[in-house]
């Protein structure tokens, strides 16, 4: 059985998608973006204040489906210039224990959604 996951807390969807689909006990969420989730304008001063809003819109959707990134399992980082890796990396490992950080691939693209520097998707089990 499919629910969708909607949360006030995060970006509301800007095209034909939800936040996360839950089914059975995985969650799918839909790449997160530096949107602020009550005025949906960027929050892009330093790619660490980015990465951060980003992180804290997927902890929102996270929590509408009642889990947090410990159940997180598979994450992907698409980002547009690969040289903010670290800067990226610094504060994403901020959100996990390492022991039981999920599995990930970091992938550097050509454009993003609104010209963003980064984008973050996660798949999560309860």
């Amino acid at each position: 059985m499919k629910k969708i996951i909607f949360t006030d807390n995060a970006p509301a969807p800007i095209g034909p998608y939800n936040q996360a689909v839950l089914v059975g006990n995985t969650l799918y969420t839909s790449g997160q973006i530096a949107l602020d989730p009550i005025s949906m304008e960027l929050v892009m001063e330093t790619i660490e204040i980015e990465t951060t809003q980003v992180m804290n819109n997927m902890k929102a959707v996270l929590e509408a489906a009642e889990m947090d990134f410990s159940n997180v399992v598979k994450s992907t980082i698409f980002i547009s210039d690969m040289n903010d890796f670290a800067r990226i990396n610094s504060i994403y490992a901020s959100y996990f224990l390492e022991e039981f950080a999920p599995a990930r691939e970091t992938v550097q693209v050509a454009k993003l959604p609104k010209n963003v520097n980064v984008e973050i998707s996660m798949i999560a089990i309860k």
